[in-house]
């Protein structure tokens, strides 16, 4: 007897990334991961729910379109997928949404915008990843940029990042 109850599961693992001091002739890369599945839904949505890194009132420049790293430039970005230096990534790191089991099962992908290697892009509000049906697990990996300028305040930057995940039916 299979239980005929929708729900929703959403698991963020935590994430304290401490970035050390950022240089304007370099990238600095994170990873965070979080899982979600859906049963007896339409799919679903992850959606931004917080701003940027701040620095006091001080907002750093987050990316509105998919936009290529570059050095020199304050920039603030993510993606959900593989980036590698082949695609002109500033490194090696993230990884595409893993299906689990397989594909026959999961179907969650990183959402248009946020699913181009090499490009990154940050808006509060945007959806991240989604699903068009019920789907089992697929794992995410939100990679992370940030290059800052000769004029990007000094100081020590925070950001809380929010993402909230919802059923859609």
């Amino acid at each position: 007897n299979t239980d005929r109850s929708p729900y929703l599961q959403f698991i963020v693992n935590a994430a304290n990334i401490d970035l050390g001091v950022l240089h304007t002739t370099s990238t600095a890369t994170a990873t965070a991961t979080f899982s979600v599945k859906t049963y007896l839904a339409s799919g679903y949505v992850v959606m931004n729910a917080s701003p940027p890194p701040q620095n006091g009132a001080y907002t750093m420049n987050a990316l509105s379109t998919p936009t290529a790293s570059s050095v020199g430039t304050e920039q603030f970005g993510i993606n959900l997928v593989n980036n590698t230096t082949v695609c002109g990534a500033p490194a090696n790191f993230g990884t595409n949404p893993l299906q689990v089991p397989d594909s026959s099962f999961s179907s969650g992908a990183a959402a248009t915008g946020y699913n181009t290697c090499g490009l990154f892009k940050y808006v509060n509000g945007d959806t991240i990843a989604e699903s068009t049906k019920s789907s089992g697990e697929t794992d995410y990996t939100i990679s992370y940029i940030f290059n800052i300028s000769n004029v990007t305040a000094g100081g020590t930057f925070t950001m809380n990042h929010v993402i909230v995940a919802t059923s859609t039916f």
